[in-house]
């Protein structure tokens, strides 16, 4: 019993630590600053080759708020690397007002689909602010952080 119970305790961790998007995550439409509407495949397309970081945040999302600033202090020691903000806000007025209140500098889209949608869902979304890193071979090489001073975060980001 001991065995079958570590065994899906492991299976369910290595499903948890994915290492690409799926599908229907990939096509999932997300919203630019100038509202044009465009796949995550085609975000990522744009940074081909560069390691990206993401931050799933809201401006309504006390964390997020307090990790910003962390945030964008790892964004400057690490200027070779994409910085890319995915907005849960309800509307893209109150994202477009987060970003430059609390000055997001970085790659900013909305993720239109909301928490329920095709991202979050295949991501297994369940708190904000979420960071992950994808590697510059395109893989997630960080699942799961909420904390900008993980230490498996900043080992991805080297």
């Amino acid at each position: 019993m001991k065995i079958v119970i570590v065994f899906l305790l492991f299976i369910t961790f290595a499903q948890a630590q994915q290492k690409s998007f799926s599908e229907a995550a990939l096509n999932d439409v997300f919203l630019s600053e100038k509202n044009e509407e465009i796949t995550l495949s085609d975000i990522f397309q744009q940074y081909k080759g560069k390691t990206v970081f993401i931050d799933i945040w809201a401006s309504w999302c006390k964390d997020c708020i307090v990790g910003l600033p962390k945030v964008q202090k790892l964004r400057e020691k690490n200027p070779e690397i994409v910085f890319l903000f995915l907005s849960l806000d309800k509307e893209t007025d109150s994202w477009k007002h987060g970003i430059e209140k609390y000055g997001v500098v970085g790659e900013n889209y909305f993720i239109s689909s909301g928490w329920k949608g095709s991202f979050c869902s295949s991501i297994d979304l369940d708190w904000i602010p979420r960071y992950m890193v994808v590697n510059s071979e395109g893989e997630i090489s960080l699942y799961k952080a909420i904390e900008t001073n993980d230490k498996n975060l900043l080992k991805a980001l080297k």
